[in-house]
């Protein structure tokens, strides 16, 4: 199958025309109105070192579904514990600029460029994008950060300095998600960690129906530090 050129029209290809790899289309831009179509899509991008901008729709698809989450006695008793504070959309640019900084086993850089980290971090500006950030002594240990619709949360990456910070900020996401009716998580492609947590491979037609269901309710749009804390996060 052919791989798609965008132009400047603000339009993409549909899924069903993914080349074998996962791999979409090429080009186009990050302007916030063209990620959330992306998302709303069930398209994602994902730079290659000879295209810095590729749009990905990958069968399988890799979800989490929040009450299907696993985690271990010794994580929970870490969380029980406390030792890290938790909270949501505090630090965003921080939390993209740890990930970006973070190069992966098996990975000579990151995927995350300077111009997606600006993209990503206007589009929490407008209040999409979100962050979940794990403190010790007033220090940031650790996050993660993923783009909100509807009632869908797309991952994007996590960071640690600290042992299990990030899987911290992860628990605590995904049990909060689930207390405000998110029936899916987004994960996008299969990583061991995240199958570890109880993610799992789901046919793409399906998970095209179950996030066209989940994109009928209200975006929770805003800081969700600010939205949880007033008790503005009742399922629509």
């Amino acid at each position: 199958m052919p791989v798609f050129q965008l132009t400047e029209d603000l339009a993409f290809p549909p899924v069903e025309l993914t080349e074998p790899l996962g791999y979409l289309a090429v080009g186009g831009d990050l302007s916030v109105e063209r990620l959330l179509l992306a998302y709303q899509s069930g398209i994602f991008p994902w730079p290659l070192d000879e295209h810095p901008l590729v749009w990905w729709a990958p069968n399988p698809r890799f979800v989490l579904y929040p009450e299907k989450l696993r985690v271990t006695k010794s994580l929970r008793r870490i969380i029980t514990k406390g030792e890290f504070k938790i909270t949501y959309d505090q630090a965003f640019p921080r939390v993209i600029e740890g990930c970006r900084l973070t190069v992966r086993k098996g990975q000579d850089d990151t995927w995350i460029t300077r111009e997606m980290m600006d993209a990503y971090i206007r589009l929490h500006e407008a209040g999409y994008a979100h962050s979940v950030e794990s403190w010790i002594d007033g220090e940031l240990a650790g996050g993660l950060y993923g783009v909100s619709l509807g009632r869908c949360f797309f991952g994007e990456s996590m960071f640690t300095k600290e042992r299990d910070a990030s899987k911290c900020a992860f628990v605590s996401l995904v049990e909060r998600l689930k207390e405000m009716g998110f029936p899916l998580i987004d994960c996008q492609v299969e990583t061991d960690h995240l199958r570890s947590f109880g993610a799992r491979e789901i046919p793409r037609n399906r998970f095209m129906s179950e996030l066209a269901n989940a994109l009928t309710c209200e975006t929770l749009k805003g800081n969700w530090g600010e939205l949880l804390a007033e008790g503005q996060s009742n399922p629509v």
